[in-house]
């Protein structure tokens, strides 16, 4: 039986929050397009009369569609304008992400109430890469006719085995203005208790946490592992899963070539300051598109490289700058009071009054496209540097950077190495030489423009496998905080690096690689890796070293929109 909807207290969930009747339409300004010409092959599941919006409809389940056509009485031939009311219109099965019956709750009615439907919550793509969930109510006071419907729809759900069922969370309370705990309970929780996903959380304690925990507590039943907080923090949990795969795989973490990828895929709640990781990842730091990527199980291959001094590994990471960068970071961190905009400032300012170049050997391998790295460790010397045509150059050098992600963030929307990819097996090695402080503000400004960063003679950049980088000179010469600020020592040779946003005072040489070999397969978790076609549109010879992350993975088709 079906009837229009009247005025009172529903609610969508089974028991669960009210909302005020009538619902909002379906979107159909979103939703609204010609039939495609595949509806007609597709195995029709259900059928059956709903009310959308204000009008009674003719619904149609198939495999990949629901559709629907307004039920109008008929009228003369050849008017065009009560014709467009009645195009069909339809949302594919793969943006629904969870079903409820809906229900007319009163004040005496806690767990059960009048039957009035079916609502369906949907993921939508939005303008600027972002994801939205909104809702489609289909009406209907048959008990019968909407447990039909209810648990074939449920079937569907059940059927996405690429979505994630039970998650681990690891929460930094300290994330930028220490809002990361509050933002996780009020916009992510609830999505993931809508969507069925059960949760484990873990609120980390201190610096370093995280690592802890992820080297020792069990991860069996779990589809992966999501991390709310900033950059550094990601890259830490990051780090984590990566070490505890190799120690799975009976691997020395000292003596990494050929590193096995992370048994889990990790997902990026952005809650920082920055939020560079999630910018590159998601093309928009938004907490609402992060978490609905996750949901809907969306996963990206995304390179790592592995940074290392005197043979012993000193992390994983995704990117890391030194001189210039690496500074600006040592002296942000000795001025954690200031909040996180005024501390950024200040940094930058000062290091730029500063500004002072570094003595550097600079030597980096080449990326050959035609031949991975990994395969040629394998046919020859375990030495990466053995039958390979290394580069050397040399000189004073205000900025290096080394990155295997654009690095995209507000301050600069190409990215800082908007040349390189996720996933395309090389890293991009971008140095300034020395030059005057004006050039080098104007090269910086660039960043935050249209117009190409790297268009100045003092500015190289290259594509590449592996990288040694060997300072010739003494930090404490020229030590910016020396001589007029009080600050903790660091150990005498050590040079600050800034890699993925966290400060790691380096005595040595550091060695860069690209991660190593994680086989013909870019995904590693099993139940991801078969329901992504679009995963194989990498070459077959080439063989990438990633982490795997709950990612949307643009140009997917023809429309145009990561986690």
């Amino acid at each position: 039986m079906l009837r229009r909807r009247r005025g009172g207290r529903v609610s969508a969930l089974e028991g669960g929050r009210e909302e005020e009747a009538p619902p909002a339409a379906a979107p159909r300004a979103l939703l609204l397009a010609p039939q495609q010409p595949e509806a007609a092959a597709e195995q029709i599941l259900l059928r059956g009369i709903f009310e959308i919006g204000w009008d009674s409809c003719d619904v149609v389940l198939s495999e990949r569609a629901l559709r629907w056509r307004p039920i109008l009485p008929e009228r003369p031939a050849g008017v065009s304008k009560f014709d467009l009311l009645c195009k069909e219109e339809f949302i594919e099965l793969k943006d629904i992400f969870s079903v409820k019956l809906k229900r007319r709750c009163s004040a005496k009615q806690q767990s059960s109430g009048t039957l009035l439907g079916i609502t369906l919550f949907i993921c939508l793509k939005k303008e600027h890469n972002k994801l939205k969930d909104s809702t489609i109510d289909l009406i209907n006071l048959s008990e019968d006719h909407c447990d039909l419907w209810f648990r074939q729809f449920k079937k569907i759900l059940a059927g996405f085995s690429n979505r994630p069922k039970s998650l681990k969370v690891l929460l930094n309370p300290q994330s930028h203005k220490k809002e990361a705990t509050q933002l996780y309970y009020e916009k992510v929780a609830p999505l993931l208790t809508l969507a069925g996903i059960k949760t484990n959380v873990t609120i980390t304690e201190y610096e370093g946490h995280a690592l802890s925990l992820l080297q020792e507590c069990e991860l069996r039943g779990f589809d992966g592992v999501v991390c709310v907080g900033g950059d550094g923090f990601a890259s830490e949990v990051a780090h984590a899963l990566l070490l505890r795969a190799q120690k799975s795989a009976g691997m020395e973490a000292d003596c990494i070539l050929t590193p096995v990828g992370a048994q889990l895929p990790l997902g990026v709640i952005p809650a920082g300051s920055t939020n560079i990781l999630a910018h590159s990842l998601h093309g928009i730091p938004h907490v609402v598109t992060a978490t609905l990527h996750i949901i809907m199980g969306h996963v990206q291959p995304v390179d790592v490289c592995t940074f290392s001094t005197t043979g012993k590994l000193l992390r994983f990471g995704f990117s890391a700058m030194f001189g210039f960068g690496g500074r600006a970071l040592a002296l942000a961190e000795k001025h954690r009071w200031m909040s996180p905009n005024q501390r950024r400032d200040f940094a930058v300012l000062k290091a730029l009054a500063k500004l002072k170049p570094e003595d550097l050997e600079i030597s980096f391998l080449p990326f050959n496209g035609s031949q991975n790295l990994q395969e040629r460790r394998a046919q020859g010397s375990p030495k990466s540097d053995c039958n390979d045509q290394w580069q050397v150059i040399q000189g004073l050098f205000l900025n290096v950077s080394i990155m295997a992600i654009p690095c995209l963030c507000s301050v600069a929307p190409r990215g800082l190495a908007p040349n390189t990819r996720l996933n395309n097996g090389s890293m991009a090695l971008i140095i300034s030489r020395n030059t005057s402080r004006p050039e080098f503000i104007k090269h910086l400004k660039r960043y935050a423009s249209v117009k190409n960063q790297f268009n100045f003679p003092f500015v190289e950049t290259y594509t590449v496998e592996e990288v040694k980088l060997h300072p010739r000179n003494n930090i404490n010469e020229h030590d910016p905080e020396k001589e007029d600020e009080p600050h903790e020592p660091v150990p005498e040779n050590s040079f600050p690096w800034n890699i993925d946003g966290d400060l790691m005072e380096v005595p040595s040489e550091v060695h860069v690689r690209f991660g190593g070999e994680h086989g013909t397969q870019l995904m590693k978790h099993k139940k991801t890796a078969k329901a992504l076609p679009f995963l194989e549109r990498q070459p077959k010879k080439t063989k990438h070293f990633a982490l795997a992350f709950f990612f949307l993975v643009w140009n997917l088709g023809a429309s145009a929109t990561i986690l």
